[in-house]
């Protein structure tokens, strides 16, 4: 069997901006409400989709706001949009798929925890997280956990992680850590780009293990002076910055893999979320009901 663990906040957030705006019967801005619906619609015509689960930033904050003062808040993002996170879980729980509504923790959390502890169920194939969110390629792990970005189809393995990026998933927070995540508000070190990055965590690995000073290093890449300065200035910056890319794998998340499987949406919360935000094509397409 195969798992597939979705980005809702990624699924959501691509709605909005994607999806054409709509309101609801009731006047309420509900686009990616229904956008998201129809691209779990989608997933879960698939074939070898059995078994389900989606995870939200319920809050846009985390504990890793706490960590760093620049981390990623909910300044900025669309009020309309914020206000149907609350909508989009009814929503995702009426089509009968498992919800990870995170507060303390983050989405990308929880997929990585379900990701390590599914992955290792002998009975499981494959756990494919839905997301093209770089973040989450430190959880693949050879051909067994993968990720999958939906929208162009592409399909990203162990290998397919480091011939994009450079380094091997495990490295992947290091990576993050030097180079910055604009997204997620940490700025990297300066005057690492992404090439010196890969070429140094291809030899070392973790950042603990790049040397000091430069003439030590072994690899050629562009600018080692100045570089490897910063990293003598700033390496205690650049473990926080890691601090903040690795993603937890100790979420407790109650369901086990039987909770995950799909079996059907639930008609009468479906029918009445598709009532309330006007939306009349999913309950119509829908393959699959639950009995109860």
């Amino acid at each position: 069997m195969k798992v597939h663990l979705v980005d809702g906040t990624y699924e959501l957030f691509r709605a909005h901006f994607g999806a054409p705006s709509a309101t609801s019967p009731g006047g309420r801005e509900v686009g990616a409400t229904r956008g998201l619906m129809r691209s779990l619609l989608g997933l879960l015509t698939g074939a070898d989709v059995t078994h389900v689960a989606c995870a939200f930033d319920h809050v846009i904050e985390s504990f890793r706001n706490g960590l760093y003062d620049g981390y990623k808040t909910s300044e900025g993002v669309p009020r309309e949009l914020l206000a149907q996170f609350p909508l989009a879980e009814r929503a995702t729980r009426a089509l009968g798929i498992v919800v990870w509504p995170m507060v303390e923790f983050e989405a990308d959390d929880a997929l990585a925890t379900a990701a390590t502890r599914f992955g290792e169920a002998p009975e499981v194939e494959q756990v494919v997280i839905c997301t093209p969110d770089k973040d989450l390629a430190q959880c693949v792990r050879g051909t067994r956990v993968v990720m999958l970005d939906r929208r162009r189809r592409i399909v990203l393995d162990e290998g397919a992680v480091k011939a994009k990026f450079g380094v091997l998933p495990e490295s992947m927070p290091d990576w993050l850590a030097l180079v910055g995540d604009s997204s997620d508000g940490y700025p990297g070190l300066p005057g690492w780009g992404p090439k010196t990055a890969a070429a140094l965590l291809t030899r070392y690995r973790r950042l603990e293990d790049i040397p000091s000073l430069e003439e030590g290093w072994g690899v050629n890449v562009r600018g080692a002076g100045g570089a490897g300065q910063v990293l003598r200035d700033r390496r205690a910056d650049a473990f926080l910055y890691r601090q903040l890319a690795r993603l937890r794998t100790d979420v407790p998340l109650a369901e086990t893999l039987e909770d995950l499987r799909w079996c059907g949406s639930r008609r009468g919360e479906l029918e009445a979320v598709c009532a309330e935000i006007g939306e009349t094509e999913v309950a119509a397409r829908m393959p699959l009901w639950r009995e109860s």
